[in-house]
């Protein structure tokens, strides 16, 4: 039962975690008056380490299915 608790809240909550980070970037540009061009960047910049975590667990799950 904890192993499963564990295998669906994992990710609900991880998912929850990022977009609570992008709230986060989107505040701190808001608050700096960033403009359009430095939102879009603080949202690159700051964002690529989500979106590398986003990368691994993609690749984690094709090379366990066999897809790659």
């Amino acid at each position: 039962m904890q192993q499963t608790f564990e295998a669906w809240i994992t990710p609900l909550m991880i998912g929850g975690l990022m977009l609570f980070m992008c709230f986060i970037i989107w505040d701190l540009a808001k608050q700096s008056r960033a403009g359009r061009f430095g939102t879009v960047m603080l949202f690159v910049v700051l964002g690529a380490g989500m979106l590398g975590y986003v990368f691994k667990v993609v690749i984690t799950w094709a090379l366990e299915n066999g897809v790659i």
